[in-house]
């Protein structure tokens, strides 16, 4: 399982790389990775027309997208849609930041992980 990873580097230019998920328990039909520490749970429905300027993320966190996507552009430029049903670590939360907007008008209702 693939997390898109959102980190800043020593200068405050954001970046992506990918995470793969470590499983630590197999069984039949099912893989489980360790638990994860978290600090809560965050509801965001994202209006059709969101599009925001650069800007740090506000905390350490999980996104989890659940039925539409979002187009997010790193400071070093790369550019990805994460789509609905994707997960992604945001962890730049000084420098430059990201840029940020819905894909294709669509509302998104999304879950965020807090992991401070």
């Amino acid at each position: 399982m693939r997390i898109h990873h959102l980190y800043e580097d020593a200068d405050g230019i954001s970046h992506f790389r990918d995470i793969e998920v470590e499983w630590v328990e197999e069984k039949p039909f099912r893989k489980l990775s360790a638990r994860l520490p978290t600090t809560g749970i965050i509801f965001r429905q994202t209006s059709g027309d969101y599009d925001l300027d650069w800007h740090p993320a506000p905390r350490r966190q999980y996104i989890i997208n659940l039925d539409a996507g979002v187009d997010i552009t790193a400071s070093d430029g790369e550019r990805r849609i994460i789509g609905a049903g994707e997960v992604i670590l945001v962890e730049d939360v000084s420098g430059k930041g990201h840029l940020s907007k819905a894909v294709g008008g669509k509302m998104r209702h999304s879950i965020f992980v807090p992991i401070e």
